[in-house]
């Protein structure tokens, strides 16, 4: 099974095979409470790592989305125009936001893991 790889901006990424799913971690949707719209990278989109490639609104606050890895957008979730509330309910799950055709796969590598991610948090929140 492919491992889960975080951000410090609670963005996550999933290597399986040649393509990355991205979206954003549990913490990052309960800290913007009901998500009430995603704006999505149009595909075929080349990013950088850190660059801003999504936007999501939730009835708190407007937060900008940054690609975890370089590569191409070749999938866009297109269920969360209509139910962005998805992200809400399974933000590691159906709530994924797009898929990324790695530039170079090892940068994936040099994000946090599940531990670490869980040990940042607590850093986060004494």
């Amino acid at each position: 099974m492919a491992q889960t790889r975080f951000t410090k901006e609670h963005e996550w990424t999933r290597l399986d095979g040649d393509v990355a799913t991205c979206g954003i971690s549990d913490y990052a949707q309960k800290a913007l409470g009901d998500i009430v719209y995603v704006e999505l990278p149009p595909v075929g989109k080349k990013v950088k790592q850190g660059e801003q490639v999504a936007v999501v609104e939730s009835s708190k606050a407007a937060s900008e989305v940054y690609a975890p890895i370089d590569g191409e957008i070749v999938a866009v979730n297109d269920n969360l125009a209509g139910s962005p509330g998805t992200v809400n309910e399974a933000a590691m799950g159906d709530g994924w936001f797009f898929k990324i055709k790695p530039a170079n796969a090892e940068q994936a590598d040099q994000l946090m893991n599940e531990a670490n991610y869980q040990s940042y948090l607590k850093g986060l929140n004494p």
